[in-house]
């Protein structure tokens, strides 16, 4: 019996050291695969850690998900580098983006216009591309010229055209036919547009013709061209708002509002022009071609909407303009920029934002994708196209925010009936051409 117990004593004993090797065995292991574990995700951790983050400002929140798939399809290409996408609304984008410049934070790569581009190129705010674009090989010939040249400051190119636009008269076929009133056509002069606005404003619904905002490049830019005037002089030296035709290219605006076929000023810094063609109370309205996907996706509007070229006056004019991706000179990462920026250009990328209805590519063999693929909605965006070869480039100088500014403080004026356009006109001229002088 004794014995027996002994027996059955060492095999508790050996059995209790078998599970005790188990028991560290499977705590080895479980060490082990921690371990495995923590160093994989170390591992992780410092390949995320070692991809590089561009910042690209913009300020239409309307493209922020066409340029996040830009962004995906660069960064496919290039693992190493996140897109982080920054918007700021247009109200604050140029006093934000200067705060950074002056503070040594400007974004990566940043969106940059006509009217700023000569001021920041000559304030080394934006990095010249000009051996960039040699060394790559880089075809400027696939934008419009005036655009490559719009962006080219002394002999220096400082940005990539990324889209280009013009502007269109846009008409609500709904309004036209319930009036009764014949659609617009190509030939349409200021008159026939002035005439068929009395048509179709009713006080009763509440339902405007035209808008006469105090808009520039969406409004009377176009009609100081159409009536022979200028803004600028080709030298950049004269004014050209004391010029009768120019005068007369901002009276019919005027006027519009005076014969109560245009809401007034004070109405539309209430409801600006494009909310009241979006909401049926407006049946047409001048619109630059960044406009289009807003309506066509609108629900009140999709469907009851089409387009026109500008109606003439003494000539045919359609302000161009376009934007361009500039890079920060002080970019810890210079070439990844680049390489970013050179995206924006490509093919593919314009390819994108014509197939997502983002408007007029720059890259010019994609511009087709997209009038075709629209007019095959049913909507004649081929007017932006059709508008080029009579179009009047956006104006700039040095300090054209400079000059914009006395512009916009004597037209409200003229716009609110305090002077009249000729008076506003030309103590335009006196003080534009004193900043211009400075220049």
């Amino acid at each position: 019996m004794k014995k027996l117990i002994s027996v059955m004593l060492i095999l508790v004993m050996v059995l209790g050291i078998i599970g005790c090797s188990n028991d560290t065995a499977s705590k080895d292991g479980a060490e082990e695969t921690k371990k495995v574990s923590e160093t994989k995700e170390k591992e992780n951790t410092t390949k995320e850690s070692k991809k590089l983050e561009l910042t690209y400002a913009l300020w239409d929140k309307n493209l922020q998900p066409i340029y996040e798939k830009i962004a995906i399809e660069f960064e496919k290409q290039n693992p190493e580098i996140d897109i982080v996408i920054e918007i700021t609304p247009w109200s604050d984008y140029w006093t934000k983006l200067e705060a950074a410049a002056s503070g040594g934070v400007l974004p990566d790569i940043f969106w940059m216009n006509g009217p700023n581009i000569t001021m920041y190129a000559d304030a080394n705010v934006v990095l010249p591309i000009t051996e960039y674009v040699e060394d790559d090989q880089f075809d400027l010939s696939n934008y419009p010229q005036s655009l490559v040249d719009l962006y080219t400051v002394n002999g220096e190119n400082y940005a990539i055209p990324i889209f280009w636009d013009t502007i269109a008269l846009y008409y609500n076929k709904e309004i036209f036919d319930q009036a009764g009133v014949e659609y617009p056509t190509d030939s349409w002069t200021m008159e026939d547009l002035v005439q068929a606005a009395t048509e179709l404003t009713n006080p009763d619904t509440g339902v405007y013709g035209i808008a006469a905002p105090l808009d520039n490049q969406q409004n009377y830019y176009n009609t100081i061209h159409q009536a022979g005037g200028y803004i600028i002089s080709d030298d950049k030296k004269t004014s050209g708002f004391d010029d009768p035709a120019t005068i007369k290219g901002i009276q019919v605006w005027v006027d519009m509002i005076n014969q109560g076929i245009s809401p007034t000023l004070m109405e539309l810094n209430e409801t600006n022009a494009a909310s009241l063609f979006e909401s049926g109370k407006l049946a047409m309205v001048y619109s630059g071609s960044w406009m289009y996907p807003q309506y066509a996706k609108n629900e009140n509007l999709a469907g009851k909407f089409d387009l026109e070229v500008l109606p003439m006056m003494e000539e045919r004019a359609s302000v161009i303009h376009g934007l361009g991706a500039c890079i920060n000179p002080a970019t810890d990462y210079p070439d990844e920029a680049w390489q970013f920026v050179k995206f924006l250009g490509s093919e593919e990328a314009n390819d994108i934002f014509a197939m997502e209805k983002g408007g007029l590519p720059a890259y010019l063999p994609s511009v087709n994708k997209f009038i075709d693929q629209e007019s095959s909605t049913g909507y004649n965006v081929a007017v932006f196209t059709d508008q080029v070869s009579y179009s009047a480039m956006y104006p700039n100088s040095k300090h054209t925010s400079k000059w914009q500014a006395v512009e916009r403080d004597y037209l409200k004026q003229a716009y609110t009936g305090e002077m009249t356009v000729e008076e506003a006109c030309k103590k335009i001229a006196e003080e534009m051409n004193g900043i211009l002088d400075k220049e």
